[in-house]
């Protein structure tokens, strides 16, 4: 018998707060002509303002969704209603309709075709000289940017802005902080973006949100000195280890091709998804979701991206588990991966996953630092931890989610499991568990 998500976890899906106040209204069981559920697929037909209802199917191994509604937002206000509906008191066993079958079907062919063309990725990179599925070196990655005589102009331009960055940077510590204008942040921004490093331009147009925070000047001389480690590091990459030219690469802007990440070799594990974040940069919205697995003890981000008005991935709830294979970005400190393949459906979570202790937290985020100094973000998961207004087991609170009063209410004082995810700033509460059951914080 599948284990049933919470009403937080089906609702955290959502894509918007309408969508949640629509899909409540629609968990009622008179709202639905027919509901049911068979193995691992999710059905029902609701009544809509046409002749012929809605058909909504949810495949919960994924999970993945369908309708037959208009609707942009995924997953739609049907699909959620149906899940609630589930969620609250389960939905009778009933044979898959044809329509259902169909797309349960066309999804189980296309997976196949996914997992043979990774396997053939795979073995192409272990035919290779030097071979044995291992990551791509820098200079493989340099060259998914294009022919040759683009890549070099590329360099060239990239070079070109980074050198421009330097300059502005003596400037600006020669001039002082207290003369810092955002607008010359954003022209920087944009001047970046035509050199074709877009990552050194990302990390520059979010220096004008660093004034006014607490702390503001140490915060913002340590961007500065960020910029300036990639700017030589960038310049000097020939002489660096492969993986850590590898993240400097990255950082700067340079992709690494879906392709080449499926081919390395791939960390299988029980993974506990330990929270989401949804977040608007640039007109672009992006979701991170955290993952730790069990056996490896390795932290994750699975990330996506959408225009507005476009769905994100919803395929990773948070506080479940999920058996799967990860394939990681290549890197110094390897946190972004890729789904290569699933081995079994994701289960809630029946109790707290086990966790770090304070001091084991700060020695893994002292070694990705040691490895990437340009991480900005670290899925933590901290267990006997008891959460005050404004830290949490010694570990200060992002200001922005200091006094978490759901977190403190779950907790009592006393001590708990929780995620968070770690930033410069502080942590940002993701996730606590509440007598076994996964609380959304």
């Amino acid at each position: 018998m599948i284990e049933r998500w919470s009403r937080d976890q089906v609702l955290a899906l959502a894509p918007d707060a309408s969508s949640q106040k629509a899909a409540q209204g629609l968990s009622s069981p008179a709202k639905w002509l027919v509901r049911g559920m068979s193995g691992e697929v999710l059905f029902g037909e609701c009544k809509g303002s046409g002749a012929k209802p809605y058909q909504s199917c949810v495949d919960l191994s994924e999970p993945a969704y369908r309708c037959s509604c208009p609707s942009r937002k995924f997953p739609c206000k049907h699909c959620l209603g149906l899940l609630l509906s589930w969620s609250a008191d389960g939905v009778p066993d009933l044979a898959v309709p044809p329509w259902a079958a169909e797309w349960i079907d066309q999804r189980a062919a296309r997976a196949a075709k996914a997992e043979a063309r990774v396997e053939a990725a795979r073995a192409a990179a272990s035919a290779e000289p030097g071979g044995s599925g291992a990551v791509p070196s820098g200079a493989r990655a340099e060259q998914a940017s294009g022919r040759p005589d683009t890549r070099t102009v590329r360099q060239a331009r990239v070079a070109a802005g980074l050198s421009e960055l330097e300059r502005w940077l003596g400037d600006q510590v020669r001039h002082g902080l207290a003369g810092a204008d955002p607008a010359d942040w954003q022209g920087l921004a944009k001047r970046l973006v035509d050199a074709q490093a877009p990552g050194v331009a990302s990390i520059a147009s979010r220096l004008a949100r660093v004034p006014g925070q607490e702390g503001w000047p140490a915060r913002l001389l340590e961007e500065y000195a960020l910029l300036k480690l990639l700017v030589v590091a960038y310049t000097r990459r020939a002489e660096l280890p492969a993986p850590l030219a590898q993240t400097v690469l990255q950082r700067v802007g340079f992709p690494v091709a879906r392709e080449d990440v499926l081919a390395g070799q791939p960390v299988r594990d029980e993974w506990d998804v330990i929270g989401t974040r949804d977040e608007e940069v640039d007109r672009l919205l992006t979701r991170r979701v955290w993952l730790r697995g069990r056996a490896s003890g390795r932290a994750a981000v699975v990330l996506s991206f959408a225009p507005p008005g476009q769905p994100l991935d919803a395929s990773l709830v948070a506080g479940t588990a999920v058996e799967a294979d990860l394939a990681f970005y290549p890197g110094a400190a390897p946190l972004r991966a890729l789904v290569a393949v699933r081995h079994r459906m994701a289960e809630p979570h029946t109790a707290a996953p086990p966790g770090l202790t304070p001091d084991a937290a700060l020695d893994e985020l002292a070694a990705a630092i040691a490895g990437d100094p340009w991480v900005d973000s670290w899925p933590l998961l901290l267990s006997g931890v008891v959460p005050g207004s404004a830290q949490v087991g010694g570990l200060p609170l992002h200001p922005r989610h200091r006094d978490p009063w759901r977190l403190l209410a779950v907790s009592g004082g006393h001590p708990v499991t929780m995620s968070a995810e770690w930033t410069p700033q502080g942590l940002r509460p993701l996730m606590t568990w509440d007598e076994g059951r996964a609380v959304l914080l």
